[in-house]
């Protein structure tokens, strides 16, 4: 499982676990986990970087309907896993 880490806005530190990489409509997601073996929060992140750039810019998916619309391409990975989805 990689790891992936950037900054937010107030210059914190982030690190995730990358459970599961997606491509939608020209965007990359990351399905992410704040815990590698546990339990952890599981987020889904969407790539909104310029497609020249050679840097990624990830943004936490909150639209409802994007959400459902990705979440269905990680379904099956999820459920070998044995994550289930709380909504």
């Amino acid at each position: 499982m990689d790891k992936i880490s950037f900054w937010t806005e107030t210059g914190e530190e982030e690190s995730f676990w990358i459970l599961e990489e997606a491509r939608l409509g020209g965007k990359s997601y990351l399905l992410v986990t704040d815990d590698k073996d546990g339990d952890g929060m599981a987020m889904l992140l969407r790539d909104d970087a310029d497609p020249d750039s050679e840097e990624s810019l990830y943004v936490p998916v909150e639209e409802e309907h994007e959400l459902s619309a990705v979440l269905l391409l990680f379904e099956d990975k999820l459920e070998e896993m044995g994550i289930l989805l709380e909504e």
